[in-house]
């Protein structure tokens, strides 16, 4: 019994060896497969000489940045813990900024150009997470709020914008540019004004004058028909408002008369009297007066 006992612990034994061995086995497999070991890393980018591995332990601090950035965004993770997510963050910017700069002093591609572009066309398409606190876009020294942190109190007091303010002159500022020619004391000395000044009261004085002159017949006209209308009411008045039953002549009847009676006097004047006896006669047969 004793024998079977510790032959079946020597079994148990190997087997736990062989698991060990198959262990050690993945894991160096899954090693190999990642690129070797996994190291620490540089505490400094500077120390790394390698551009590879500067480009793997860059790659390694966006993965950490990702992984803060989608877990600031639970507004209920608490004020203490967004803030310190939000400076882990920014740490790790700032980290990978100076790693970009070693992959470019290596002889590497330049991320930061790159970052830029990519941080510009996100803005004009509105997708760009984060405000900073100079009001730039993020990357160096800049201090950027992610997420959630970027409503914690304190945190929106920096971005708002203050509110323009109308500032009332005080009454020195207002006269301060005040001289002479605000008063109008120099407008003369050009002689510009000076014409335009003549010219303009000929006119003026012009337009008074032909407005005087339309008052003054306008009067004038009133006046006679007044004085006419004075006359014909106390010519009525004189008259006792007598009134004709007769026939009146007329001017042209008057004028007809008087005509008639300067023509008989010529031709009693010019003609003889035997001629004014057949003129006599012709205008009997003619019916003529």
């Amino acid at each position: 019994a004793a024998e079977e006992a510790g032959l079946g612990y020597d079994m148990a034994r190997n087997e736990e060896k062989a698991n060990n061995m198959f262990n050690r086995w993945v894991t160096g497999k899954q090693t190999a497969i990642a690129g070797g070991p996994k190291g620490r890393r540089p505490y400094l980018a500077s120390e790394c000489r390698d551009l590879d591995q500067a480009d793997k332990w860059r790659q390694e601090i966006l993965r950490e940045i990702g992984k803060l950035v989608m877990e600031i965004q639970n507004e209920g993770l608490g004020e203490h813990r967004l803030r310190d997510m939000n400076d882990q963050i920014n740490k790790l910017t700032r980290e990978k900024h100076h790693w970009e700069k070693q992959i470019i002093k290596l002889g590497g591609p330049n991320y930061i150009a790159q970052g830029r572009r990519a941080m510009d066309e996100a803005a004009q398409e509105g997708f760009v997470d984060g405000m900073d606190q100079r009001g730039e876009r993020g990357g160096g020294p800049v201090y950027r709020y992610y997420g959630a942190a970027k409503n914690l109190p304190g945190v929106k007091e920096l971005f708002q914008k203050p509110e323009k303010r109308t500032v009332r002159r005080t009454r020195a500022q207002m006269y301060r540019n005040i001289d002479m020619d605000y008063y109008g004391m120099r407008d003369d000395d050009d002689g510009v004004l000076i014409k335009l000044e003549a010219e303009a009261t000929e006119k003026a004085r012009a337009e008074a004058v032909a407005e005087w002159e339309a008052e003054q017949a306008r009067r004038e006209a009133d006046g006679g028909k007044r004085r006419r209308q004075q006359e014909e009411d106390d010519f009525e008045a004189l008259t006792g408002g007598f009134k004709a039953y007769v026939p009146l002549p007329d001017n042209k009847d008057i004028e007809a008369l008087v005509l008639a009676k300067k023509k008989k006097d010529l031709l009693a004047k010019y003609t003889s009297p035997a001629l004014q006896e057949q003129e006599a006669e012709a205008k009997a047969m003619l019916n003529k007066q």
